[in-house]
Formats: C-alpha cells, structure tokens, sequence
C-alpha cells in the first residue's frame, strides 16, 4: 500500500512565458478543475496570496475517501522575460544574435547535434529564419543595382525595403515568436554565465522562498519546472543545499522537471556553476531526481542522462518518465496543436482530455508520492475515484 499524502509544499518555477504569478494561478486552476472532472475528485483553490513573500496559493483536493492539501509557491520570472522585451526591436535582434554567437563559440551547438539534434534544429531555427528576414528586406533594398537601375531608384527601393520588412517580414517571423525565442537564448546565456546582476537578485530572492518552503510541515516537497524553469530551479534549489544542506534533512523531496531544458545552458563551456548544483541536488539523498519527457517536444533533450552530462557519472541518475501527449487529449485537439512545437511544449502544464498516464494537477497536488507517480491508468488507485474505478487509458 502507498501512504496517501496529506499535506505537501510545492515550489513551481514555470517557463519562458509573458505570464505574471496571476495568470499562471488562473491557468493552474483552469487545469485543476478540469483535472477534478476527469478523475472523479472536487477542488478547493485559493486566490493567490502576494502580500507577503513570495506569490502563493493552497489548492484542497478530496474525496469522501481522502483529502490533500498542497501550498504552492509560484516562483515566475516574469519580469526577467519583460526586461528583455523592453528593449527595440534593433536591439533585440542584435541581443538575440549575440547571444547565439557566444554560444556557438561555447560548444554548444555541437553538443546539442551530439546528444539531441532536435533541439539542435530548435536552436538554429529563429536565427535562420530572421537571417532569411533581414536577408529579404536587404534584396528589396538592392533591386535598383539588381535590376541594373540607377542610383536614384534606392530612393524608392530602401523605404521599400523598410516598410516590406517591418510590414510584411517580420510580421511572418513573428507568427513564430522569433523575437520572444531570441530573448529566450539571452537568458540561457545569462543563467549560464551568471553574469546578470538582475538574474542573481531573481535567484537570491527565490532561494530565499525555497527554504520558507522547506521549514514548512509537510508529507511530501515537490520543486516543480517547466522548460527554461528547470535550470532557474536547478540553481536555486542548488544553492539551497550549497547554504543550508539541512534543509532536506528527514524530508521527501521530489526534483521534477518537465520538459526540462537544463543542458540548454549547462552545456555551454561555462556553465560550471550551473552543473556543479545539478550534482548538488543528484547526490542529495533525500531527494528524488525526476523528469517527464515527450518523443514529440523538441524543445528538451529527449532521453539524455542530464546528470551525467553535466559532468556527475557517479551521482544517481534522473528517472526518466516517457508520456505521450497524443494519448492525452482528444483526436481533434491533438490535430490541432501537434505542428505547433511551441503549443506541445506546453502540455506538460496544461489539462488533459482523459485520463492517462500523466496529469500535472495530480503530479503536483493529488493523493499519491510524486516521486512514485509514473502512470496514473496503470496504478491501483483503489478507492482514490468516487464511484468508478480508472479507466486503462493508454498512454
């Protein structure tokens, strides 16, 4: 028999989105009432609570049969995504193209065709496609000299170029959030280098939140991350046990990462303090290493062993738990978004159609151990429904 859990603290850092605390609360507890629907339990979520520390929220899960509760701690870097927004679209595109030149220069592009070409491809993509941009608006900024024109043709051919690009190009580039990936890379840069004064007081901050967390009473502690979040965990929780190694002392703790893009930055050549906390938490014996993964999201390292990558081969290995989306939501919904790399990545947070194999609502705040929790249609939940026992969906 598996020990329900009564109470657990969970500490989320989510991904490189233009989301605020408040608007991952609302898609939080969108997913969870869904959640309820599918497998048969009712919720109770609390408005967020931001006065005091960091941005938080209880969610009650229950049955006449069992009751959880869970206090989730939300740790966005929201304003880190806006500081490079904020910038002009000129300098942006220089940033983003910086960035991938220090990281090419870093190995990285080399070790991610080595250990998993499709994020090599994701990598590539939105500096070839806004190479091809700027390429385009420089050929219609040349046709007087293409064409064999005079000089005084560039007076109609460079407002041309410039209204064709910023009306038409750019505009196409961005249906593919270019701009926003570009930030992207300048971050996985920054949390590489951590040389961003910004990023160190983000990382200071929520080190901090973690180890409220942590002193906190509970059955179980789930430090939760979703793509570009799993290194920002990886560094705070790492720091956490660089300072207070007590802090998990007698506890459960679960390291989950979810789609988790950790060797995008640790791969880089000087990462060095990002991989010595990813030891740090694998070495730790009180706490479970996990990652969720899907064949279909490119935009992670898909079956790579991501602590020995970062240099630890004698530490105990991630767990590695396979899901596959297509098995998680309806025929229609999945044709819908499967082309859409982006949408895919983000499923991990988001609620299923059916139940399955894997649902981040009961991952992060239902009745069973997250750390024990690799199937949810295989398992036997006994009395864990209301009425009907699970169904065996596939997944």
């Amino acid at each position: 028999m598996i020990d329900l859990v009564r109470r657990r603290v969970v500490v989320h850092f989510p991904g490189f989105e233009r989301m605020d605390a408040q608007a991952h609360h609302r898609r939080f507890k969108r997913s969870a009432e869904r959640s309820a629907e599918i497998w048969g339990f009712s919720t109770d979520i609390d408005p967020l609570h931001e006065e005091q520390g960091a941005p938080h929220f209880t969610v009650v899960h229950e049955t006449r049969n069992w009751r959880t509760t869970s206090v989730i701690y939300m740790c966005d870097h929201n304003a880190l995504v806006e500081k490079f927004g904020r910038k002009s679209i000129f300098r942006r595109i220089l940033a983003g193209f910086a960035s991938f030149g220090y990281a090419v220069g870093q190995g990285a592009l080399t070790a991610y065709f080595r250990h998993a070409w499709r994020f090599g491809l994701f990598f590539l993509f939105p500096f070839v496609l806004m190479t091809l941009v700027l390429g385009a608006s420089l050929a219609v900024a040349a046709l007087p000299s293409l064409l064999g024109f005079g000089p005084w043709h560039y007076f109609w051919s460079l407002p041309l170029a410039w209204v064709s690009g910023r009306g038409v190009f750019f505009p196409l580039s961005e249906r593919f959030l270019t701009l926003h990936l570009f930030a992207d890379w300048e971050l996985a840069v920054s949390a590489a280098r951590m040389n961003d004064p910004d990023l160190s007081c983000w990382l200071e901050r929520h080190c901090d939140t973690m180890i409220e967390a942590l002193n906190e009473p509970a059955d179980e502690y789930v430090i939760s991350s979703h793509s570009m979040g799993s290194t920002l965990a990886a560094h705070v929780f790492g720091m956490v046990l660089e300072r207070k190694p007590d802090a998990v002392a007698g506890k459960r703790v679960v390291f989950v990462t979810l789609g988790g893009a950790i060797l995008q930055c640790a791969l880089l050549k000087t990462a060095g303090k990002l991989r010595q906390r990813v030891g740090a938490i694998a070495h730790a014996s009180e706490v479970s290493f996990l990652e969720v993964q899907c064949l279909t999201d490119v935009i992670h390292f898909y079956r790579c062993a991501v602590v020995s990558l970062c240099g630890h081969h004698d530490a105990p290995q991630a767990e590695l738990v396979s899901i596959r989306v297509k098995h998680l939501l309806h025929p229609e919904r999945y044709r819908r978004i499967k082309r859409d790399f982006l949408r895919i990545h983000r499923q991990y947070v988001l609620h299923a159609d059916m139940r399955g194999s894997f649902d981040f609502t009961l991952l992060t705040t239902g009745p069973f151990p997250a750390g024990l929790t690799t199937d949810y249609s295989k398992r036997d939940f006994g009395s864990f429904g209301r009425e009907a026992p699970l169904e065996n969906t596939k997944a």
